[in-house]
């Protein structure tokens, strides 16, 4: 199941919003307000979703201005990956943010909306956080 987020338009450069989106510790601003417990360095994360379970995070892949691609470490509800495609909008950058689950029916329906909250509110942030 995908579940895609509303695009992003974020007043940096392509160049800019890659740099900020390729290191962790940028990422606590990004998440909803149901991420606690946040630990980060530049390659990895760490988090919390209350009332659901503990989740690290690392990079996949890398394509230079264009994708960057999230997989949890170590044992997760659900199998999952989180995507963030880049594209550039004269001087703005576009980001949309997507989750790539792979879930069965039943898991399906209760999970589709914390990921769809998820996605959303990470591309609401993006801009947000990357003018700090």
């Amino acid at each position: 199941m995908i579940i895609e987020g509303k695009p992003a338009t974020i007043t940096q450069s392509i160049d800019n919003v890659y740099s900020f989106l390729t290191d962790f510790n940028n990422f606590e601003p990004l998440m909803p307000d149901q991420i606690t417990n946040w630990e980060s360095d530049k390659e990895s994360c760490s988090f919390t979703i209350q009332g659901m379970a503990d989740i690290k995070l690392t990079f996949d892949d890398k394509i230079t201005n264009s994708l960057i691609k999230l997989v949890p470490v170590g044992k997760v509800p659900f199998s999952f990956a989180l995507i963030l495609n880049l594209s550039e909008a004269g001087t703005d950058t576009v980001v949309n943010v997507n989750v790539d689950a792979q879930l069965n029916p039943m898991m399906a329906m209760m999970a589709k909306r914390p990921l769809e909250n998820l996605v959303n509110v990470m591309a609401s942030n993006i801009n947000d956080a990357i003018g700090r």
